[in-house]
């Protein structure tokens, strides 16, 4: 591990300038990712701002009947909130499906957002990654890519996001709330928080050096049937292959609404605003539920040995839209 310098903030104002003053500083929290990637120097930060006694622990409802969470709540808190379990079920779900109870206890709702990809080539120093190191190229292409994006990707990076709570929260249309480095707050819809990869892997969300998430916030509880679906190796502590957090609405044999999203199969948690179109209003049955998976996975292709991820999503959006709209 490189040799680094550390602070504990005693403000969120004070924790922002000391990161933003520094361009090798980050904040810390949990840990859970950051320091794991110090170890094997793939993360390499001159100095650590620790957060962790900062006022952000809070879940606290909203006055249009959301929920507000603070940046520092941990996982497990999170997932056994009362409101969170009765209100907002896909996302108590996703957060209990993503590794295991002791790494909860400590992953902060902050952390998990910006947590990095599990890419094997990107945790590889011997190996070129365009998200480690910007121009050296993509080890992952021709290579083994089991793990990886089918959805979104670029000839520079074919990395997946590994979140699981960030794919309940997009279904969901999260906010993140932020102070930025000059002091100001800005909240940035979700949806518009992730960045392609493009020709600039390395670039993976809007903030900017020294802006810090303070919270995250949910709107009103939506209607319908909410389903968090993970499909992956074995039982627990793996990431997934195809993930799929839905909120479906059917009535008199019809779609009302659907709210859908993606994990393991794109560098972001993946939206299909397509696919939401394409089922709203159709016919229940697997005839709208092939038509949702094609825009889902329009534009996408396999690498290799991702390929099967391909079919793999089918199934489970059309076995997850099939118990969403039987139950409702």
């Amino acid at each position: 591990m490189k040799t680094f310098t550390y602070e504990r903030a005693r403000s969120v104002a004070e924790a922002v300038q000391a990161v933003a003053a520094k361009p090798g500083a980050k904040f810390i929290a949990g840990g859970t990712n950051l320091l794991d990637l110090m170890k094997i120097e793939v993360e390499t930060p001159t100095h650590l701002v620790d957060v962790n006694r900062l006022p952000l622990d809070k879940i606290e409802a909203t006055s249009d009947g959301g929920l507000r969470i603070g940046a520092l709540v941990r996982n497990s808190d999170l997932a056994a909130d009362p409101r969170v379990r009765k209100n907002y079920g896909v996302l108590s779900r996703a957060l209990l499906a993503g590794a295991s109870g002791q790494l909860r206890n400590k992953a902060t709702t902050a952390g998990n957002l910006l947590q990095r990809t599990r890419c094997y080539y990107f945790y590889d120093v011997t190996k070129p990654c365009n998200k480690r190191q910007p121009g050296s190229g993509c080890s992952a292409i021709g290579g083994f890519n089991r793990m990886l994006a089918v959805v979104g990707t670029s000839d520079a990076c074919i990395a997946a996001h590994p979140s699981d709570m960030a794919v309940a929260m997009q279904a969901l249309d999260a906010q993140v709330e932020t102070v930025k480095p000059d002091g100001k707050a800005e909240a940035i819809a979700l949806a518009n928080f992730y960045r392609l990869p493009g020709k600039t892997p390395h670039v993976e969300t809007a903030l900017a050096h020294g802006q810090m998430i303070t919270a995250v916030t949910l709107p009103p509880p939506p209607k319908g049937v909410q389903i968090y679906r993970k499909v992956r190796d074995r039982a627990s502590y793996a990431f997934a292959l195809v993930s799929v957090a839905a909120v479906a609405r059917a009535e008199g044999g019809k779609v009302q609404s659907a709210q859908l999203a993606f994990g393991g199969i794109g560098p972001l948690p993946w939206r299909s605003r397509a696919a939401e179109e394409a089922l709203t209003g159709s016919t229940v049955g697997k005839a709208a539920f092939d038509k949702a998976a094609d825009a889902v996975l329009a534009g996408g292709r396999g690498y290799g040995d991702n390929d099967f991820k391909l079919p793999l999503l089918r199934r489970t959006l059309n076995a997850v839209l099939a118990s969403a709209t039987r139950t409702a």
